[in-house]
């Protein structure tokens, strides 16, 4: 096992920040958010990953 650099996620709807290292809603800890399944959405407001913006902090998952 290794690390990888991704990126933290905010949602533009409701300003949830998708951390990778954390995970969220169907979205398993150490998921980058580009693997996240397409029926993914925001588990505080429920918007889908179109209303998410790349931010740049980077954060190291385990792969």
């Amino acid at each position: 096992m290794g690390t990888k650099q991704v990126h933290k996620f905010l949602c533009t709807k409701c300003g949830y920040i998708y951390d990778p290292r954390k995970g969220g809603g169907k979205g398993e800890p150490n998921t980058a958010f580009e693997y996240l399944p397409d029926d993914w959405t925001c588990p505080e407001c429920e918007a889908d990953m179109a209303q998410f913006k790349k931010k740049y902090e980077v954060v190291e998952i385990d792969t």
